[in-house]
């Protein structure tokens, strides 16, 4: 019986459970045009995974196996493996609606095999005592801590496996029923090849070995390199998500701290367990519709960077620059949006989800849902950061603002964290601020209300 084993959101050959399957198998990787006619020929993103679908494919030639890569819709692929005898489809299993619909597609042809390789839990297996899910996050936490043992961990060994013939050298493009070859390089799927700085995943864990102890009391902090860059790759699966919790198992035996990054995994396993027991949350309130202005140049201002605020203009900046924003600003950025300029989250949801390199459905909804005090197990709605408070206690020298809005480094640090400062004073090149801080906050309460 020959196996498609269909990498998606495991790009790697260690502790992987697809090659843990046994037989005659048939590794691919599809370029799904659904996804990527949407995209900028510039984004990041596909030039990462590019160069990781690369990386997988030399990594399994030296296990003497292969990757075959595809450029079309899953179905048009499937559909023409079938012809070739191919029965059964082995993947990880993946919780947004685009993919849950895809998946459902495939599986009315083939046999699809669902493998749970990106998370420790699966979703059905964290229940209340009553068979419902949990709601807030903490008694489900403490649910995960009780259920979780060794076995969770374990290394996936490969597989007694042999590789199907196929034509390995080329890109297939599959549109309907005709297949065309194309040169193996990004531009051959409409996308221009751009470096993308990320730390490789072993690297990361080596390093954050240096700051684990200090993680809880200095991640929030802006101008310091305290967290564990490990987003990006446990989102596109270039790492397993067993090998950093056996990683921090044996750092915690050495007497390291290392709960509240744990704690941090299991976030991410809550958003995906939220999303997969509630999908209706990728678009739809659960607590309460918010107050919405809808102000197109609002909108416009904030996307381009130019609120006036210096913390919020610098963090979306690193999101254009780099692809990546940090979580005390994400959390900054997300409260500003919805409260101050009081746009529908959903905008500022679409907004991260076309830039971020670690995008992840499950996250990106809930953590904007949690900003917006609209989620299962959000902040109180009346909660409502003060981005100038933030910035001076999470980036004092304004080290963080000035690295990504060079246009205020002659401004004294001091005065970036004050907005009668930046009220009173022109700056060239930069905005006042759109709103006042303190008529934002009444403006959204008096409108809640």
């Amino acid at each position: 019986m020959k196996k498609v084993l269909w990498f998606r959101r495991d790009l790697r050959v260690h502790d992987s459970m697809l090659l843990a399957q046994d037989g005659e198998v048939l590794p691919i990787f599809i370029f799904d045009t659904k996804i990527l006619r949407g995209l900028d020929t510039k984004d990041r993103r596909v030039s990462f995974i590019f160069e990781q679908v690369l990386k997988l494919k030399a990594d399994l030639k030296a296990l003497g196996l292969d990757l075959a890569l595809f450029y079309g819709t899953p179905f048009d692929v499937f559909t023409y493996l079938k012809t070739l005898g191919f029965e059964d489809v082995y993947s990880s299993v993946d919780y947004d609606d685009y993919a849950k619909e895809r998946d459902g597609e495939i599986a009315e042809m083939l046999r699809f095999h669902f493998l749970n390789d990106c998370y420790l839990f699966e979703p059905n297996e964290v229940l209340k005592k009553d068979g419902t899910p949990y709601l807030v996050f903490t008694p489900y936490y403490h649910a995960c801590q009780a259920l979780y043992t060794q076995f969770y961990a374990l290394k996936y060994a490969r597989g007694n496996q042999s590789l199907a013939q196929f034509n390995y050298k080329e890109l297939l493009s599959i549109q309907g029923h005709a297949q065309t070859p194309l040169h193996v390089k990004i531009e051959s799927i409409g996308f221009e090849p751009l470096h993308v700085n990320i730390i490789e995943p072993q690297k990361a864990l080596e390093i954050f070995t240096c700051k684990i102890d200090s993680y809880e009391q200095m991640r929030d902090f802006l101008d310091v390199d305290a967290t564990s860059h490990l987003s990006v790759h446990l989102r596109f699966g270039t790492i397993s998500i067993r090998e950093v919790v056996r990683y921090l198992v044996a750092l915690k035996q050495q007497g390291h701290t290392t709960e509240p990054f744990f704690r941090q995994l299991i976030f991410r396993e809550f958003y995906a367990y939220l999303l997969y027991h509630f999908p209706r949350l990728a678009w739809e309130n659960y607590k309460y519709t918010p107050p919405i202005s809808n102000d197109a140049e609002a909108y416009e201002r904030f996307i381009l960077a130019q609120t006036g605020y210096p913390l919020v203009d610098a963090a979306i900046t690193e999101l254009l620059e780099t692809g990546l924003m940090h979580n005390r600003a994400r959390m900054v950025v997300g409260s500003f949006f919805t409260k101050h300029l009081m746009l529908p989250w959903q905008k500022g949801e679409a907004f991260f989800a076309k830039y971020l390199l670690d995008y992840d459905a499950s996250a990106n909804v809930l953590s904007w849902q949690w900003c917006a005090g609209t989620g299962i197990d959000p902040q109180p709605y009346f909660r409502i950061f003060n981005p100038y408070a933030q910035s001076l206690k999470f980036d004092k020298e304004a080290c963080y603002i000035k690295r990504f809005l060079p246009i205020l480094n002659d401004i004294p640090s001091a005065c970036l964290h004050k907005e009668a400062y930046l009220t009173s004073h022109e700056i060239a090149g930069y905005p006042k601020p759109i709103i006042g801080h303190e008529s934002a906050r009444k403006r959204f309460l008096n409108t809640f209300s």
